[in-house]
């Protein structure tokens, strides 16, 4: 007999009937039990620079092998990678990588890292935290990209595997979360907090849009709520916005917003704040907070400069926030 089933994954709580699927479309109920049905199928594999997460933070100039299925909690409106992330399983080509075949096969590819990304690791979670935990018994580093969207429980039990994470922070408003990504804004706060405070080297991603969420007041509250409750050392990437899927209306986001921003961020006391998917003279390098010196300097995903010496800067010797070998 099939019963109908409450996932309890992410905050959303879905009830599925039974041969149905959550809103993430890839956990089903199979026969009255919950089954992840991308396990060990993802759709994307991918060799990248790590600074193209954007992890800049950790292990500059290496390489990550990145990992996907299809699926996603979040609808969010201006997605990139909306062919994957809102497509059916079914309908999808996908490779066979199951979790043990993963450390190998990085290393295989001169990656160091394994990323978990381009479209919600989370919802593939029994995936993810499997092949974190494959990859973590082979030395390599965990890389989690994530909206963030998922009870603490379950996150508690990842997190412990995971080395670095991007999370997207898309706004400081329960409002954008609910009109343009279907979702809320606590969840997301809290899990930057617990990642933080599970010992995760964390890095925030904002994407600003053009009217929605790049007023002076959201982004400075923004920056005032990750210096409070996470540090002032966790970076910041503000990242260039370009018309896709369902806001193809509004035009991109100008430089001007991006050094607004940074400038925001930076006389709010944070300490490492970027601009992203867009080349500035200075934007993209990590520099000294106390003296100013470019210790990783970044041109696009390529290296020029690294600068860092046993974790610290090279002319006053503080402290840098990371991991660097």
């Amino acid at each position: 007999m099939s019963y109908t089933l409450q996932c309890e994954l992410c905050p959303k709580y879905c009830i599925i009937e039974p041969g149905q699927s959550g809103e993430c479309r890839i956990r089903v109920n199979r026969n009255g039990k919950l089954t992840s049905v991308t396990y060990g199928y993802p759709c994307a594999v991918h060799k990248d620079p790590i600074e193209k997460k954007p992890v800049f933070h950790m292990l500059p100039g290496s390489w990550v092998l990145s990992i996907a299925t299809v699926g996603c909690n979040l609808h969010c409106k201006n997605c990139q990678n909306w062919e994957i992330s809102q497509a059916n399983p079914e309908s999808t080509p996908a490779y066979h990588l199951p979790p043990e075949a993963i450390p190998g096969y990085a290393m295989e590819n001169g990656c160091v890292s394994v990323a978990y990304t381009y479209t919600e690791p989370l919802v593939y979670y029994e995936y993810t935290l499997e092949s974190s935990r494959q990859v973590h018994q082979a030395d390599l580093r965990n890389v989690l990209v994530t909206a963030g969207y998922l009870n603490k429980e379950p996150l508690k039990k990842l997190l412990p595997y995971i080395d670095a994470a991007n999370i997207d922070l898309k706004a400081f408003s329960d409002s954008f979360y609910r009109k343009i990504c279907d979702a809320t804004l606590k969840p997301v706060l809290d899990t930057l907090v617990l990642a933080r405070t599970m010992g995760v080297l964390v890095e925030v991603t904002n994407l600003l849009i053009p009217t929605l969420n790049d007023s002076d007041n959201e982004i400075q509250e923004l920056c005032k709520w990750i210096a409070g409750n996470m540090g002032k050392e966790v970076p910041l990437h503000f990242s260039r916005f370009f018309p896709q899927y369902q806001l193809r209306n509004l035009p991109p986001t100008p430089l001007s917003t991006l050094e607004r921003a940074r400038n925001i961020a930076l006389d709010t006391g944070l300490y490492y704040v970027y601009i992203g998917n867009i080349m500035t003279d200075n934007g993209e390098n990590t520099i000294c907070h106390q003296c100013g010196k470019i210790l990783v300097q970044r041109q696009g995903y390529t290296i020029l400069a690294m600068n860092i010496k046993n974790g610290r800067c090279p002319r006053c010797n503080t402290e840098v926030y990371g991991i660097w070998k």
